[in-house]
């Protein structure tokens, strides 16, 4: 595995065992993703320089995240299928909340992380003030309608 640019890289040998399935699955997967156009080829795939078992250093394809969701989907697999009913609930979490927090990851997390939570975090507050000026300005209104329609009677 290789992380950079704020992604993870696999070789098709490693989707394979992380979906529980053949390589060849996995290269049929990709071909179509590509051939249809809902990834682009020179967005998901890089080469790196991979030290194999044989110990000899190859120049060797990995695929980003979005191509790794993407297979996710497709392969037919217990873990595939797996993976589908996790990504799936969090993506409704997210839609029903708005948000999703990953505890674990909370818990393990690194400085510049916590900087994108500090923001988060003040945007919430900042949410949650303007709503209750809102619903404070309201609640003046209608005490000043109230008042309006109690003294024109």
């Amino acid at each position: 595995m290789c992380s950079k640019k704020d992604t993870v890289w696999l070789t098709q040998k490693q989707i394979a065992a992380l979906f529980g399935s053949e390589r060849s699955v996995i290269t049929k997967h990709i071909r179509n993703l590509v051939k249809s156009g809902e990834l682009s080829e020179k967005s998901v795939c890089a080469k790196f320089a991979h030290t194999a078992e044989d110990g000899k250093v190859y120049n060797t394809r990995f695929y980003n995240l979005d191509m790794i969701i993407s297979i996710g989907y497709r392969v037919n697999s217990k873990r595939a299928t797996s993976f589908r009913i996790w990504a799936t609930s969090v993506l409704k979490k997210y839609l029903v909340k708005g948000f999703v927090l990953n505890q674990k990851r909370l818990k393990e997390t690194q400085t510049e992380n916590l900087k994108h939570l500090e923001g988060a975090v003040k945007l919430l507050q900042q949410t949650i003030e303007k709503r209750q000026y809102i619903s404070i300005r309201n609640l003046k209104l209608v005490i000043d309608n109230c008042f309006i329609l109690h003294f024109n009677l």
